[in-house]
This record gives structure tokens, C-alpha cells and sequence, in this order.
């Protein structure tokens, strides 16, 4: 990237390096280096999106890294991470306010500790509260369309932008901003909860979190579940059907202990984790006729 355009960016966002690794802010472990990488607070952020949408440079926003796959060539563009300065999480009542870099755990976190009920289920997943919005992150029968009331978004213009959640369009690992609101970014979320024993609401997130302990191989790397869920079917039940488990390319394997995790088992590049996926794809297609689509967001060139 031009050092003129690298000097700009660091006018308007006191935290920007440049051929910064992606394998060090993606859960995967995996991909080149993104051109130039920004860590920029809420204001910042808005100089920088006004910046890059009047001269038409490539971006792309990363929450927490916990869904996506670069690839091994990297990203020739601005990553704009939203992260550490802008993770505030506020309490009124029965009300938490987030930023979109808060984690997911954080938010759940702070409810168990105002007595706030409802948001047990995303205590162990990996993600940020702005990438959840994006997808409407789930686990475990909570989805967070049950929880949101409002969500604040920044449009490519460098505006603020309110939405109610009818208005979000939130459906299975879906929302607008993966769909007509392409290029807005999640400023932050409000969430409804209601009041409850913090006893059992601890003891819910304990049984849960056991659970993802012993039926998800959390010590390796990896993006969380791999592909969405078909219609009518289990991704990990078709994939161990057929004969997956345990299949690898490089340090990229299918898991023994969940058949819907891809994970980096040493170190596996981006374009060993995506031949595993098509590999998986294809097999899954021929023995049960079902199109697995993958939910890792794929960025960059992979050659196919």
C-alpha cells in the first residue's frame, strides 16, 4: 500500500501498523498479512470509514476473529479491527449497552454479575459482540435476535444509524448487515434482560461451558463450527457419516472428538484449513446429497 495512504490512515487512527499477521487475530492461527491493520476507538473509526469510502480503498472489519479464514496471501487492503477501544459495556437496570469489541463472554459475564437472566448460552462462545450481530451468533438454543432490542451502526459515510430488531432481519447465522446493510459496521448493541438468580444463572453457563468442554476440541485452533447447520440435518453427523473424522491436509484436520470443527492441530496455512473444507464439502455432497455451506467467512484469493 502507498505511503501516502498509510501516512493518511495514521492521521485519522493512533493505532495502525503495517504487513501486520493475520494468523495473530484470527482463532484459526492462520493467514498472511493484511497490507495495513487499525485499532481505532468509535471516532477514529468514523474518520477512517469517511477516509476510505471517498477514495474507494479496500477494507475489511474484523471483530475477534473467531469466524473467519484469510488466506495465505493475505488481505491487500485496510483490516480495520474493532476490539480493545471500543469494548465498553455499560448496565442501566435491566439493560447492558456493549460496544462491538466487548466479547460475547464479557457481556454474559457482566449479566451474571447484575442478576440479569438470558444471556447464559453465549458465555463460551468465542467471538465479539459486533461479529455476533453480524451473524446472530447462537449456541445452544439462545440465539442473540432473543436478547437485542437495539443496535447502533456506523454507515460507510461516517454517520450513525439506529435499529430496532425488527428491523435487524435476524435469522440463522443472518442479519441486514451481512445483507442489505453491506459496508455499515455494528457500533454497538443493546440488550433486554430480565432480572433472575445469579446462582442459577451461574450454574446454567457451568453446565454449559462443561458441556462445550467435552464435545468441542477446544485445545486446538479453529473457527468454532465449521459449516451452518442444513436444513433437516446436522453438518458433524454427515461429515462423521461420511468417514471424515480425522481427515487431513497438512495440520488441518477434521476433529476426532467433533466432526463439525476444522482445526489447525501445529501449523497448518490458510490454504491446508481450506482444502480440508473442500475436501469435506465434496465427500458430504456424494454419500448424503447435502451442500455443506461453510460458516468460516473465507477472505482473500483461495484459488478456486
Amino acid at each position: 500500500m502507498e505511503e501516502t495512504i498509510i501516512r493518511e490512515f495514521r492521521k485519522r487512527a493512533a493505532a495502525v501498523s503495517v504487513d501486520e499477521p493475520m494468523s495473530a487475530h484470527t482463532t484459526f492461527r492462520a493467514g498472511g498479512k493484511a497490507s495495513c491493520f487499525a485499532e481505532p476507538t468509535e471516532e477514529e473509526l468514523a474518520e477512517l470509514m469517511s477516509f476510505v469510502t471517498r477514495e474507494g480503498l479496500p477494507y475489511f472489519v474484523l471483530g475477534n476473529g473467531s469466524n473467519v479464514l484469510f488466506s495465505d496471501a493475505g488481505y491487500d487492503g485496510l483490516v480495520i479491527s474493532i476490539g480493545k477501544n471500543m469494548a465498553q459495556i455499560r448496565t442501566d437496570g435491566g439493560a447492558i449497552t456493549a460496544g462491538a469489541g466487548a466479547l460475547l463472554s464479557a457481556v454474559a459475564a457482566e449479566a451474571l454479575r447484575q442478576g440479569l437472566t438470558g444471556l447464559a448460552f453465549a458465555s463460551g462462545i468465542p467471538g465479539s459482540v459486533g461479529g455476533g450481530v453480524f451473524m446472530n451468533a447462537g449456541a445452544y438454543g439462545g440465539e442473540l435476535k432473543d436478547v437485542i432490542s437495539r443496535v447502533t451502526a456506523l454507515t460507510p459515510a461516517g454517520e450513525k444509524k439506529t435499529y430496532r430488531t425488527e428491523e435487524l432481519d435476524f435469522s440463522y447465522r443472518h442479519s441486514i448487515f451481512a445483507a442489505e446493510a453491506a459496508g455499515e459496521i455494528v457500533l454497538s448493541a443493546d440488550f433486554s434482560l430480565k432480572e433472575g438468580d445469579p446462582d442459577r444463572i451461574r450454574e446454567t453457563m457451568q453446565v454449559l461451558n462443561a458441556r462445550r468442554r467435552e464435545k468441542q476440541p477446544l485445545e486446538f485452533p479453529s473457527a468454532g463450527s465449521t459449516f451452518k447447520r442444513p436444513e433437516g440435518h446436522f453438518a458433524g453427523q454427515l461429515i462423521q457419516e461420511a468417514g471424515l473424522m480425522g481427515y487431513a491436509v497438512g495440520d488441518a484436520m477434521v476433529s476426532t472428538k467433533h466432526a463439525g470443527f476444522v482445526v489447525n492441530t501445529g501449523k497448518a496455512s490458510s490454504s491446508d484449513i481450506y482444502a480440508v473444507i473442500c475436501h469435506v464439502q465434496e465427500k458430504v455432497l456424494e454419500t448424503s446429497g447435502v451442500h455443506l455451506e461453510p460458516e468460516v467467512r473465507l477472505i482473500g484469493n483461495f484459488g478456486r
